[in-house]
């Protein structure tokens, strides 16, 4: 059986096709990645304006799906298209070019031979469960299969989930505590396990938005002169821009200035970490909460707890730090060290160090002190709790992120009982048990004879 998911983000789309063996009944399978491509050009909001290219941009790697599905299996392989940040904040400022983005793009899916079953925009919450739910399936601690193909209940803790996309960032992990907010509690029951799991998604703290975002702060304290100064980039670094490019996002449209959109800036980097700091840490509000305790912005959140997974640009920036700084992370003060060296390196240190990276190069400042601060000041991870996050990319080979969660959840394949144990026991694996039965019969019928013929011919 195969499944394909279109991960429609707010800076690319990617295309997943899944995997499971087709002689298992619906809740036996166990779903892995077969492949996936990452679409050309940017994410399915950003073609409001052209709406016949939001289709066709996705022609290269929806021909690659045909050639992935065996073709008389193409007719019956679900076919699904998630939309997320990028796409609710273009449904924020236009909900007409939202649905005519969505409409064009669900017209090229139906003509593929795939079972289509909808494009539609996901909330940032079921965002941030169906990445919760991906890595505790992936990583076997809802369920697992025994050696004999029995399904166990492992008594393992679930790991909580942390996703840092283009326009939205996600934090979602199971709790005892009270959830003091009904609008970040939901409840799961999955293989007859239930579950009460904390979410709350934060639009506009995106990769992508919050340096839109800080852009924008530096220019309304720089008063909008023709040249500005940038602590997060490095020195020697600068670049001329118009204000269409800061402005052109509900993230940052109501800080607008007066000042024609065609208006062009010439921001020039310092490199002054504490500064980048300083700035970055304006994005959040820290004071106002109306709740026992709070992450930021007034939202509540109960105290981390367990192990977690960051993924997506976590895990780039983390891996950054790691393979190009060549500086482990393993604390926070590991974190913000390595942010402040970033932060203090020039441009032509950092293009000698990672000449393939140039595009997001003068970036990596910026998003290292704002992940710094995120999980520190804003999720509350101290030197206790911030060890237990393992900065991932994939699980074995499939790559985490809500994909997966979804189609699992649209395609029922993780029911909420759980599996009867009779149903589980593959025919597979009751050919190899009747194998060894006989295998080990007839090596003690074997041995029985030569003791017998032995003791014979010593008898004589």
């Amino acid at each position: 059986q195969y499944g394909i998911v279109l991960d429609a983000g707010s800076s690319h789309t990617a295309m997943f096709v899944y995997k499971w063996p087709a002689d298992k009944e619906n809740d036996t399978g166990v779903v892995s990645e077969h492949s996936m491509c990452d679409v050309e050009g940017p994410g399915i909001s950003s073609y409001s304006s052209n709406l016949p290219a939001a289709g066709t941009s996705l022609v290269s790697c929806l021909n690659q799906a045909l050639r992935d599905v065996p073709k008389e299996k193409q007719a019956g392989t679900p076919l699904y298209l998630g939309a997320t940040a990028g796409m609710r904040l273009l449904h924020i400022a236009n909900t007409q070019a939202s649905d005519a983005v969505l409409s064009a793009v669900a017209t090229t899916l139906k003509s593929y031979p795939f079972d289509f079953r909808g494009a539609k925009i996901l909330s940032g919450e079921e965002e941030g469960v169906f990445g919760w739910v991906t890595a505790n399936y992936l990583l076997e601690n809802f369920i697992k299969r025994g050696w004999l193909g029995e399904w166990i209940q492992p008594q393992k803790k679930t790991l909580g989930a942390m996703d840092f996309g283009g326009a939205s960032t996600q934090i979602t992990f199971e709790t005892k505590d009270t959830i003091e907010d009904p609008r970040n509690e939901v409840m799961l029951k999955l293989y007859g396990q239930a579950y009460k799991v904390y979410t709350h998604s934060f639009l506009c703290y995106g990769r992508d938005q919050v340096l839109k975002r800080l852009l924008s702060k530096l220019l309304q304290a720089q008063s909008y002169q023709p040249t500005i100064h940038h602590p997060c980039w490095p020195k020697g670094y600068n670049k001329t821009l118009s204000l269409s490019s800061v402005y052109d996002s509900p993230c940052t449209e109501k800080e607008r200035s007066s000042l024609a959109l065609n208006t062009t800036i010439t921001v020039v980097g310092t490199g002054d970490g504490s500064l980048c700091a300083l700035h970055v840490s304006k994005l959040f509000d820290f004071t106002t909460c109306s709740f026992s305790h709070c992450s930021f912005d007034g939202i509540f959140q109960p105290q981390v707890s367990g192990n977690f997974i960051a993924f997506s640009a976590f895990f780039y920036t983390v891996d950054f730090i790691r393979t190009v700084m060549r500086t482990p992370v393993h604390s926070p003060s590991d974190l913000k060290d390595a942010a402040m060296t970033i932060c203090a390196t020039s441009w032509s240190e950092l293009l000698q160090k990672a000449p393939k990276l140039e595009k997001r190069l003068p970036d990596y400042c910026a998003v290292s002190v704002f992940v710094y601060l995120l999980t520190t000041k804003g999720y509350n991870f101290d030197n206790n709790s911030f060890p237990n996050i393992a900065f991932q990319k994939k699980a074995g080979e499939t790559s985490i992120g809500w994909a997966l969660g979804y189609m699992l959840n649209l395609t029922n394949m993780i029911p909420a009982e759980k599996p009867s144990s009779h149903k589980s026991m593959l025919y597979n694996y009751w050919v190899i048990l009747i194998l060894l039965f006989v295998v080990t019969t007839l090596t003690s019928l074997g041995t029985a004879v030569c003791l017998l013929r032995r003791s014979k011919s010593s008898t004589i």
